[in-house]
């Protein structure tokens, strides 16, 4: 009798290792150079207070041009070059942040390094959809999904650690380290996964129409917008958390980086939940409960916000309320994007870059949002949340009808 199959036997762990790993060049470098803001506004422009926020504008943009072009080019031309490529670019523009005299060659060097960095956003997700679907692909995709939630909640820490013992710049030579090593590993160890007679001519009509075949797709768009809400919910905390934690709640440096831990370990503890439930639990009951139970802490945290019992007088419930929303997101995620890419596996480097280019976009505008609001309490930051989740809730009511409509008409 034939042996199960599982995600293990389809991807090795260190395979799984190894692109969470490019996954999360991303966050890396989008987080760990936010404690250096003030350092960089006083080097690179004369003093200027707020001339750093510029640079993560010219990242963002880097980052929704590069998955946009990416995601068609590794459906034409395989995943690995495009990796390959995309790591190259990523460590010269960091090598040239490194060494950027001023604010506007630096936000040069930050665009390039986000067009390479693009594609260790789009190709990992289209090299999961082209070995595995459904719960296998679920399940390997919650391991990305581990790497992909926890940098972001632990680069700033780690940009606070490295400034304490050496000069802004160093986080971007680490950042030429991390790349290097990925480059050298993906030469050694990784094979293309796309065969090449499955690979689509490239054309700028055919990019176009093919873009436009997945926004028309509503199972596609209503999944991929459940996940970009759950990275707008993300990035939403991870913006406003140094505001709220250190400067309402009075924490202190160390406290707020054993709280950074603690809310990682939750996400990665529900990741983990996620990874063993997906064989037992349909993947749509799983994105289900992850977002009525994220809706009820949102609500929970923005009625006692306003109400003015979460914050300074119980900082504690501020936290177990943050730490329940984020532990919800570890259902959400990895389980909306494999739906997304259900009747796209021909396709899944296009279909990876709508979805990264919608979920960065979204996760930029939550930032922006935070950034422009003045905190009193941690009301800001509880409206927002919930308004990402009642977005996600919205888009999954969307997706319920989609697969209702389907089932009407007979599609699988």
């Amino acid at each position: 009798m034939p042996r199960r199959s599982t995600p293990t036997a389809l991807m090795p762990y260190w395979m799984i290792a190894l692109l969470g790993l490019l996954t999360a060049i991303g966050p890396l470098a989008t987080d760990m150079y936010l404690p250096a803001f003030p350092l960089m506004d006083h080097e690179l422009a004369g003093g200027y207070a707020g001339a750093s926020q510029i640079t993560l504008a010219a990242w963002f943009a880097g980052l929704a041009v590069g998955q946009f072009s990416l995601g068609p080019i590794s459906d034409r031309l395989g995943r690995r070059v495009p990796l390959l490529g995309g790591l190259v670019l990523f460590i010269a523009g960091s090598i040239g942040c490194a060494l950027a005299g001023g604010i506007g060659l630096f936000c040069l060097c930050r665009f390039i390094a986000a067009l390479g960095g693009a594609a260790c956003a789009v190709v990992p997700r289209a090299i999961v959809r082209d070995v595995a679907t459904g719960a296998q692909g679920a399940r390997i995709m919650s391991q990305l999904m581990l790497v992909f939630g926890v940098m972001p909640i632990l680069a700033p820490s780690l940009g606070s650690l490295v400034l304490s013992i050496g000069h802004w710049r160093w986080i971007f030579w680490i950042a030429v380290g991390y790349g290097a090593l990925g480059l050298v590993t993906v030469l050694a160890t990784l094979r293309d996964t796309m065969p090449v007679d499955r690979r689509i001519a490239f054309s700028l009509a055919g990019m176009i129409a093919r873009y436009a075949g997945l926004v028309r797709e509503p199972v596609f768009m209503s999944s991929a917008l459940v996940n970009s809400f759950s990275s707008f919910v993300m990035f939403a905390y991870i913006t406003s958390a140094p505001m709220v934690f250190e400067h309402l709640l009075g924490f202190t440096p160390g406290q707020f980086g054993a709280f950074f831990g603690m809310n990682a370990a939750v996400f990665i503890l529900a990741a983990q939940i996620n990874a063993r439930l997906v064989h037992r639990i349909d993947l749509s009951r799983l994105v289900d409960g992850g977002v009525v139970c994220a809706l009820v802490a949102a609500v929970a945290c923005l009625v006692l916000s306003l109400a003015g019992v979460a914050g300074a007088a119980h900082p504690l419930l501020v936290c177990v309320l943050v730490m329940c929303i984020t532990g919800c997101l570890g259902f959400i995620g990895p389980n909306a994007t494999v739906m997304a890419f259900t009747h796209h596996g021909h396709q899944a480097g296009s279909a990876s870059a709508l979805m990264g280019t919608i979920q960065f976009s979204l996760a930029a505008a939550s930032g922006f949002i935070l950034g422009h609001v003045p905190f009193h309490s941690p009301t800001p930051l509880a409206m927002v949340i919930t308004a990402g989740v009642v977005c996600m809730v919205v888009c999954n009511m969307w997706r319920h009808a989609c697969d209702r409509r389907a089932a009407s008409h007979g599609v699988s």
